[in-house]
């Protein structure tokens, strides 16, 4: 049965307030679960398993399938529909609260994750900020965040930067509103993303990077002198004299920098504002 009949045969309605859009496609369904690449030894961790259409592929392919369920109604149609399948374990609770790595112990896993839209980025920066990350992760989410996830220099934003120093993002496919019910009103992208072992640049530390990055990014469209001063909270001399440390052009803008850029700032800042670990 697809969601729609299944969620009436239970008498369960989908929520708005948890931004609930059932995938239904088939051939959705094979493309998510061949861009996880999975290997029959893999554990994988599925976020918002929905009415299982997704999970019950993703166990055919996976020693193990833990799936993050945060709505608790999905739990009788859930258990009714694996109860026999023995690789698949259920959680009921928000991902967000969840310590995954505890979940899914030692040694790699792999991230499928289909959710509502306004939690996608929390979700991404809850997997890739831990000091074990997945071996992969691929996400459904908005067309046009996906876009400025793997936007290039010129186009760059803090969200681009945190995901590109942790991984490969890449689109794979968009989605039309049809593949999914209730439609959505807009596109969707399956993203993933190929983690890194180490960050994709070598910085002092990544809390002193994103400091910088942050503060780069805290004045849209201003010139990065101004934006560091008021970020950093120093003046337009020093911050001058920073980017000059970095070969940057003080004139530029967060949004034309490249990785290797922030990072060679970040050794200047620690250098030259007397940084140092607590």
């Amino acid at each position: 049965m697809n969601p729609r009949e299944l969620l009436d045969e239970y008498g369960i309605m989908p929520k708005k307030s948890l931004g609930q859009n059932f995938m239904h496609d088939p051939n959705t369904i094979e493309k998510i679960v061949a861009t996880a690449k999975l290997m029959p030894v893999d554990t994988v961790v599925e976020v918002g398993p929905g009415t299982g259409q997704l999970t019950a592929q993703l166990a055919k392919a996976a020693r193990h399938v833990i799936a993050v369920e945060v709505d608790e109604r999905m739990q009788p149609i859930l258990e009714d529909r694996f109860s026999d399948t023995k690789n698949v374990y259920f959680v009921y609770q928000d991902i967000l609260k969840t310590d995954v790595l505890k979940l899914v112990g030692p040694g790699d896993f792999v991230v499928v994750a289909n959710v509502p839209y306004y939690i996608t980025t929390a979700i991404i920066s809850h997997m890739l900020e831990n000091y074990r990350r997945p071996r992969r992760l691929v996400i459904t989410m908005q067309y046009e965040v996906a876009q400025r996830i793997i936007a290039k220099p010129g186009d760059m934003s803090v969200l681009s930067v945190s995901v590109q120093f942790y991984g490969k993002p890449e689109i794979v496919s968009r989605l039309k509103p049809a593949v999914f019910w209730p439609r959505p009103n807009i596109d969707s992208a399956v993203l993933s993303i190929e983690c890194y072992d180490q960050p994709a640049v070598d910085v002092p530390s990544d809390e002193w990077f994103f400091k910088v990055v942050r503060a780069g990014f805290s004045q849209k469209r201003k010139q990065l002198r101004n934006a560091l001063s008021g970020g950093l909270q120093i003046n337009n001399k020093v911050a001058a004299a920073l980017l000059g440390s970095a070969n940057i052009d003080p004139a530029r803008r967060a949004e034309t920098l490249t990785l290797q850029e922030w990072a060679t700032l970040t050794y200047a800042a620690v250098e030259e504002l007397g940084w140092v670990k607590a």
